[in-house]
């Protein structure tokens, strides 16, 4: 009689949900990337709807890492559901990117908090000269397009095919039995 291993098989790093998740931790980053260096080299100031934007891709990079560590060690009923919430996240960004595009063609207002963040002015006798140098970044002006698309509707786009991919991640690591 052979003695029983209790050992749970690790699965193998080239089944579909472990390469898809990856894919969407390394678009996430990527995409975080980028915008980070449109802001610092390309000078151009996120708006507050911008900044929001960025979260989805700051909470799936930990997220998404945790989901393929959690695969990698057999566990895949909890690697799915981790995959499934960054799914969720990029599809609620998705709309998030919606009302911002939205509001950047002028389909509806953007929202009244959205203006630049305020410096601190110097002297009295600077102010008129800080404030003709402050530059302020609206919600409701797209400071940059590519085929029609401003930074939210290029987000929308993103975030899009995150969430499908993060989706099937989350399908093909359900569908796979515990071992």
């Amino acid at each position: 009689m052979a003695a029983r291993s209790f050992r749970t098989p690790r699965p193998s790093l080239a089944e579909p949900a472990y390469r898809l998740g990856g894919a969407v931790m390394l678009g996430a980053a990527a995409i975080l990337l980028t915008a980070l260096g449109f802001e610092y080299l390309g000078g151009y100031k996120p708006c507050p709807l911008c900044l929001q934007q960025r979260w989805a891709y700051y909470a799936s990079l930990p997220l998404a890492f945790a989901a393929l560590a959690v695969f990698s060690a057999g566990h895949r009923r909890i690697a799915a559901l981790a995959l499934l919430a960054v799914g969720l996240g990029f599809l609620a960004n998705a709309g998030l990117g919606v009302y911002h595009a939205g509001a950047e063609w002028n389909f509806w207002p953007g929202p009244t908090t959205c203006a630049g963040d305020l410096q601190p002015l110097a002297t009295a006798g600077g102010v008129l000269k800080d404030l003709g140098a402050a530059r302020v970044a609206r919600c409701d002006a797209a400071s940059w397009r590519l085929f029609g698309l401003s930074f939210a509707g290029w987000n929308v786009v993103a975030s899009v095919i995150l969430f499908f991919l993060a989706l099937k991640a989350a399908f093909a690591a359900a569908e796979l039995p515990e071992r």
